[in-house]
């Protein structure tokens, strides 16, 4: 009983809406445009290391908590914020090895993971 009553529920409902919004985005790119889902990927993760770099995604981070660094834009922010530490650090060597220290489990975990699901699942090709 002291589980439930620790569970923060409006942090829930800011973070599903949040997730769902930049799912909703990525769903309507992949329905009305003719763009690949790799170029969709590029499109959030660039979109969210200039957001993180300007600073601008912290704030959406602080609303929304996992509903905005599990998507693709918060590996991009994640990214973003690695690397400005890393510079303030080591120097302008920072800025490319800064993004891969930050974001190295979750690196990993893709790779891990999107090896299993390759090995499981038959992928189709996006009509054009």
């Amino acid at each position: 009983m002291d589980f439930i009553q620790s569970i923060d529920f409006l942090q829930l409902i800011k973070c599903f809406i949040v997730g769902g919004l930049i799912c909703i985005i990525g769903q309507i790119l992949i329905d009305k445009t003719k763009l690949t889902p790799a170029r969709i990927l590029v499109i959030f993760v660039t979109t969210g290391a200039i957001l993180g770099g300007l600073g601008i995604y912290k704030y959406i981070i602080d609303f929304a908590g996992c509903g905005a660094t599990v998507p693709l834009t918060g590996f991009g922010a994640n990214l973003a914020k690695g690397a400005l530490t890393e510079i303030k650090d080591s120097g302008i060597l920072g800025a490319f090895t800064g993004g891969v220290r930050a974001s190295a489990g979750g690196i990993a975990a893709a790779i891990v993971f999107g090896y299993i699901a390759s090995l499981i699942s038959k992928p189709k090709i996006k009509k054009q």
